[in-house]
């Protein structure tokens, strides 16, 4: 099994600081605020920008956030109304050279985040409702609580991100 989580990270994550031991509603309400914690941060930074340690821009981790949400938020709606529960995982830098993540602009970034967000608040809150488990190729089950820890962490974390490339 591929490690994921805590497991992965650490607790708390080594990087960003990211508590694992938190409700599913809080996992919710964290996905909530970033949209609002990314406007913050970048508010004086409208064009993208780079660390020599971190593989993508500003706009890139933004989009990639958005991306990642989407994504999630079809796989818990595809096995809570289809039954279909098995999922595979994904190579976020293959989905990055399809999305183009190199000339993403922060702009857009920002407005397919403020889309993605309630559609996979709306996608955990009734997974949760429905006790949807998906069957990860190389996770194993993951209840919609696993999901919705797993991704408020990949968004917080990110963000983490775009701050230390402001940072410099």
């Amino acid at each position: 099994m591929e490690l994921s989580g805590p497991a992965l990270y650490g607790e708390p994550c080594r990087e960003c600081g990211y508590t694992w031991d938190r409700t599913p509603e809080d996992a919710i309400r964290a996905v909530g605020e970033v949209t609002t914690s990314f406007v913050t941060a970048l508010a004086d930074a409208p064009e993208p920008r780079r660390h020599p340690d971190l593989g993508w821009s500003t706009a890139g981790y933004l989009r990639h956030v958005a991306d990642n949400l989407e994504t999630w938020a079809y796989r818990l709606d595809a096995a809570r109304l289809d039954g279909r529960a098995a999922t595979a995982g994904y190579d976020p830098d293959a989905l990055a050279a399809v999305q183009d993540y190199e000339h993403a602009t922060v702009g857009a970034s920002l407005l397919a985040l403020r889309r993605a967000v309630p559609t996979w608040s709306d996608a955990v809150e009734e997974a949760l409702a429905a006790d949807v488990v998906l069957d990860h190729a190389t996770r194993g089950p993951q209840s919609a609580a696993d999901v919705a820890r797993n991704n408020a962490h990949d968004a917080l974390h990110h963000l983490h991100d775009v701050q230390r490339i402001l940072a410099g």
